[in-house]
């Protein structure tokens, strides 16, 4: 049997599309050049597009991130959930490491800082609907550790890890490209290969993915080179910050040429086992029953207010800085790690699938979360102001820095948060960029070389933004929920076009008996390309 890296379109040779190439490389040039020449012109242009974008469509990817959880949820635990997609019967990557993979395509894009970061945030400032409700306390760590679950749990992983994997796969399993645009094909069958819609498909795929990750690795080089500045005494600098990007960038770059059977490999299960080492040296010198308890505490919070919490309409400024730019940073991801996961999934079930993509990164992203933002607030609680402080003062870095001093073994704490970070980012960069390569090719698995000039690309513009400070990499971050307006609608037809093809995949397996039709036929499979619902002569 053809492993994937084989398939039909690179046995023909690879092709690249020069059009999704071009112009999305032109788009995110202009995007670089704008910021750099008039950085308070661009900087407002988009904080007025992403409020347009957060008050016009907020609503709407609150209820479609929504719906495609539970929209899969019932077809893995329907008989569904028995389908094996991808046309082999066996998975081509073992369990660990898949799911390390999986992980490290979302929780790497931010999730190390953020996890030290919003927690004390809703501890200190408690979201508006339960600001008259709790005050500190364990009654406010268990809602402000809830609304971080809200963000970045369920609802934000099975917007990649569901139903868009499943219409990916199985387009691709009939022949066609491992793009965004084949999120379409049941509606527009063949034709979406060469249609301008694909084409807008794909590019504006393309730009939300590279927004969403040269953001982070800006600021990661940022962040970094702040704590390495208060911990450790180098000049936090503009050519410190410069350095470690392009340090990242050619570790990841390194990782890209080796293939995605080593590297992204590599980089995904050294995450695993260095995050875990990070979390069991901070909890183990803080408080583990404290933080089990508040973990305990948190998740049933969590399951009580799910709803209230994500569906949350109240206060707008608050949306917009929280909820709504998670939902739409999330959204704009989640083609391309539908591309990502479908290609690493092949031989595995529905059910594997949702579990493997949607609940288990999900309960690891909250134990991630609980360790560190579980541990600040418990050192806060202690000592009022020692995080909440620093957080006010310096935002962002300060958390996760004001936690790390807080405990003994600062320094070496410190070096082993940096790795962490340098690691999971590194990882992201090796997987999307795999993906941008792919969606720029008409057929065929994309060149090493093809791989490395986006992931080289990303790095570089992240340097040239850092020239603009903080704000311009602020500028890209937020540019990512606009971009996520015409996803959003890519998205959609998802919602209901995955049922259709699982229920064609299950009559194909014997998992359920075809159906009968008119002319006593029975029911059956659409040939490749064809739209769902359209029954062949």
């Amino acid at each position: 049997m053809f492993s994937t890296l084989r398939s039909r379109a690179s046995a023909r040779g690879r092709r690249s599309d020069p059009w999704v190439m071009s112009v999305s490389g032109a788009l995110m040039t202009a995007f670089v050049l704008a910021a750099l020449v008039a950085p308070r012109a661009m900087g407002s242009a988009v904080d007025a597009a992403f409020t347009w974008s957060a008050r016009w469509f907020g609503a709407y990817w609150q209820l479609l991130m929504l719906a495609t959880f539970v929209v899969m949820t019932v077809l893995a635990f329907s008989r569904y959930g028995r389908v094996r997609m991808g046309g082999t019967d066996k998975p081509e990557f073992k369990r660990f490491t898949w799911i390390a993979m999986v992980v490290t395509t979302l929780l790497a894009a931010g999730g190390v800082f953020w996890a030290a970061a919003e927690p004390i945030a809703h501890y200190a400032s408690p979201p508006p609907q339960y600001a008259d409700q709790v005050d500190g306390g364990a009654e406010g760590a268990a809602v402000a550790l809830a609304q971080s679950f809200v963000h970045w749990g369920f609802i934000g992983w099975a917007v990649g890890g569901a139903l868009a994997t499943l219409v990916m796969m199985r387009g691709v399993e009939k022949g066609m490209p491992l793009r965004p645009r084949t999120l379409l094909w049941p509606l527009l069958g063949e034709r979406v290969r060469t249609h301008w819609i694909g084409a807008v498909a794909d590019i504006s795929c393309v730009l939300a993915v590279v927004a969403g990750t040269v953001g982070p690795i800006g600021f990661l080089g940022l962040q970094i080179s702040y704590i390495c500045s208060e911990l450790f005494g180098l000049p936090d600098t503009y050519a410190v910050q410069a350095l470690i990007i392009l340090g990242l960038t050619a570790v990841a770059a390194v990782s890209v040429l080796s293939g995605i059977h080593k590297g992204i490999q590599l980089l995904s299960r050294a995450n695993v086992w260095v995050a875990l080492a990070l979390i069991a040296v901070i909890v183990g010198m803080a408080s583990l029953p404290f933080v089990v308890n508040l973990f305990l505490q948190a998740s049933a919070v969590h399951a009580r207010e799910f709803l209230p919490m994500a569906l949350y309409r109240g206060d707008e400024q608050w949306l917009g800085y929280w909820t709504l730019f998670f939902f739409g940073w999330f959204l704009g991801f989640g083609p391309m790690m539908a591309v990502f996961f479908a290609r690493i999934s092949r031989g595995r079930t529905v059910r594997d699938i949702y579990v493997g993509a949607t609940v288990v990164p999900s309960v690891v992203t909250m134990l991630w979360f609980t360790a560190l933002g579980g541990t600040g607030i418990w050192l806060e609680q202690r000592e009022p102001g020692t995080i909440t402080g620093p957080y006010a003062e310096d935002g962002l870095p300060a958390a996760a820095l004001a936690i790390l001093e807080a405990l003994p073994l600062t320094g070496a704490l410190g070096v082993l948060m940096v790795v962490v970070a340098l690691i999971f980012l590194a990882s992201t960069l090796d997987s999307m960029s795999y993906t941008i390569a792919v969606s720029s090719m008409h057929e065929g698995e994309p060149s090493g070389l093809v791989r490395a000039f986006w992931c080289v690309g990303m790095g570089l513009a992240a340097v040239a933004l850092l020239l603009v400070g903080d704000g311009g990499i602020q500028a890209l971050q937020s540019f990512i929920v606009v971009t996520a307006v015409p996803v959003g609608l890519l998205m959609l037809p998802t919602l209901w076009t995955t049922h259709p093809l699982l229920r064609d995949m299950a009559v194909e397996q014997g998992i359920v008996a075809p159906r009968p039709s008119r002319d006593g036929d029975g029911d059956h499979a659409p040939r490749a390309g064809e739209p769902v619902g359209q029954a062949s002569p």
